[in-house]
């Protein structure tokens, strides 16, 4: 017969009837192990370049600190001394306060890091104690890599880099027994949230063939062309490449020039209608043009010969050619986000040589024409990661969404990989119904060709700002880009940096140019509606300054860049016409927005 105590989980002691369900849970997570065990023995592999630097540059890393230490022995024995010091010293403040019978903290809790928010990280001496040896450690180790000078710059910014990685990863939140939110919720649930935690960690093993991709978002909670993805509109011409949308018009006159938009097609176009009230399409249709959005194909196998100038040509030259078509307009207004800005610079250079003058002007946004500093995606620009992404497109055909999924969340991993991994495996919560992580989980394959033309020869090589890219028979410039333009750029876009994409426009031709750049990042500065008047953004018509002066000396402006921006296309979409029904006889409805296309999910 089980003794009951009159205490309960709340006064931190457990029941003799709660120690039986926690025990019966703990007996569920043996036998979910076993579900895991089979899950992680028919792991689909990758090439195994994909998972972190060869050993050459953790070598080159111990060659030169060691000769920092053969040519400067003491600072590199300062340095060690300190941290020996900082944790003597740590050690024996915690035996003191333990000692006092007091069992608190020491009075100075260390550093503030959001990683630590519960009051026990500060108040326990236990996991006061392991928080603050973490802190030592880890700025022992940056420490040393900062004091490293014997070394190339962009190989000390990979150490640097995969250093923070390993950093991150050994962080004591990260650890059930370190952990305090996730031993508390372990005993407050009796295990039942280390039970639903497993079942979340094997389920996402499961959905993605035993590769670990954390599950941002409850994907049950979203319907495409349901309560995301809604703006009406019908797709009226399909190709191998992509469907074309027309949207249906909300006012009773539109502009005489179409607008055609080209999303990336790394992901899906709908993050530009996620919902009513941050829509830029559905503001664009308010805005009385005649807007035609290009989704993507989500590539398989079949596509590893699709290269850069399949998109151009059955991408955006059969975009443009159809919305005049069925417009009856010689000319568009074009729009091309992140990659597709990248392309469009192509497209422009080409209709330029050409003779073609289909696009009247072209709007880029955050865009990278010129990838001569790569920024923080420089740790994976070097040979020994794109040869394992080059062998791996070879086998496969494709670049799976899922080696691009981890590469960008692995570059804010604690936001979007351990944070949600704690919520999820160790507290057994469900991923929140997010409309914007929905999206971002909802990746799109890279067929093999073209992944390595932009890889080698844009990212690596800076052909297209250093000298020209070939393509199509020509060879395409920035110079070329010659059409009246506007770029946006993001403040703290890690992904496309304001400033190389201010470099790129630098570059271009044209003698019409704006650019602005707005605050927030590479998704929040773009879907920066004007209701929510949440973020400014920043202009300056002398783009002859380099990017620090342009900055100091640009005009801030409260409230969305939206308005400004529409201002501008408005003053080149032509006059007023009686608004436009999509489809027409020569180009008959195919099917309802947001089309087939963008509802095919990539297969790990």
């Amino acid at each position: 017969m089980t003794t009951k105590t009159t205490h309960d989980t709340t006064n931190g002691v457990v029941s003799g009837e709660n120690l039986d369900k926690l025990n019966t849970n703990l007996k569920k997570v043996e036998e979910l192990t076993q579900r895991l065990t089979q899950v992680m023995s028919h792991r689909s592999m990758h090439n195994a370049a994909l998972d972190g630097p060869n050993q050459e540059l953790f070598s080159k890393a111990a060659t030169a600190y060691w000769s920092e230490a053969l040519r400067d022995p003491a600072k590199v024995l300062e340095h060690q001394l300190q941290f020996w010091s900082k944790s003597v010293t740590h050690f024996v403040e915690a035996q003191q306060a333990l000692a006092s019978g007091k069992l608190q903290a020491l009075a100075d809790p260390g550093p503030k890091d959001r990683r630590f928010v519960n009051p026990l990280w500060d108040t326990h001496p236990y996991f006061n104690f392991v928080k603050q040896q973490y802190l030592i450690n880890a700025a022992a180790v940056e420490q040393a890599i900062d004091d490293v000078t014997d070394m190339d710059a962009k190989e000390k910014q990979r150490l640097a880099y995969f250093s923070r990685q390993i950093l991150d990863l050994m962080a004591p939140t990260n650890f059930l027994a370190t952990n305090p939110d996730a031993l508390e919720k372990a005993v407050e649930t009796e295990g039942q949230s280390l039970v639903q935690g497993l079942e979340n960690l094997i389920s996402d093993l499961e959905a993605n063939n035993g590769e670990l991709i954390v599950k941002l978002a409850d994907d049950k909670a979203f319907e495409l062309g349901g309560n995301i993805a809604t703006t009406p509109g019908k797709v009226v011409y399909r190709n191998k490449m992509m469907e074309l949308i027309q949207y249906t018009p909300t006012t009773e006159k539109v502009h005489k020039l179409p607008l055609v938009l080209f999303p990336p097609w790394i992901n899906k176009f709908y993050i530009l209608d996620l919902k009513e009230q941050n829509s830029m399409v559905k503001w664009l249709v308010g805005q009385g043009h005649t807007l035609f959005v290009v989704s993507w194909i989500n590539p398989d196998a079949a596509y590893a010969g699709v290269g850069l100038e399949d998109y151009v040509e059955d991408g955006y030259l059969a975009a443009i050619r159809e919305a005049k078509a069925i417009t009856g307009q010689k000319q568009v207004n074009a729009i091309g986000y992140c990659i597709a800005g990248t392309t469009l610079a192509l497209t422009l250079s080409l209709l330029k040589q050409r003779g073609d003058t289909s696009i009247k002007s072209a709007t880029f946004f955050t865009a990278l024409t010129d990838f001569g500093d790569q920024g923080e995606f420089a740790p994976f620009l070097t040979d020994d990661f794109i040869d394992g992404i080059e062998a791996e497109t070879a086998e496969k055909g494709i670049l799976p969404s899922v080696i691009m999924a981890r590469t960008f969340t692995f570059l804010r991993s604690n936001d979007l990989v351990y944070t949600p991994a704690i919520k999820s495996y160790m507290m057994g919560q469900t991923p929140p119904a997010f409309d914007l992580l929905y999206w971002n989980g909802d990746g799109a394959n890279l067929p093999a060709k073209m992944a390595m033309q932009y890889l080698r020869g844009l990212c690596q090589r800076n052909e297209l700002a250093d000298g020209g890219f070939d393509l199509l028979g020509h060879h395409l410039t920035l110079d070329d880009v010659e059409v009246p333009l506007c770029a946006i750029a993001c403040e703290t876009d890690h992904i496309a940096p304001w400033k190389d994409s201010y470099r790129g426009v630098q570059a271009m031709g044209s003698k019409d140019k704006t650019f602005i750049m707005t605050q927030s990042g590479h998704i929040a500065g773009i879907v920066n509606p004007p209701t929510k008047n949440k973020y400014g953004h920043y202009t300056n018509e002398d783009l002859g300054l380099d990017y620090q002066d342009w900055a100091e000396s640009a005009e801030f402006h409260e409230g969305s860049w939206w308005p400004r921006w529409g201002a501008w296309l408005k003053k080149r979409a032509g006059a007023q016409v009686a608004a436009r029904i999509p489809g027409t006889e020569s180009h008959p409805v195919l099917c309802d927005a947001p089309g087939t296309y963008v509802t095919v999910k990539a297969k790990p």
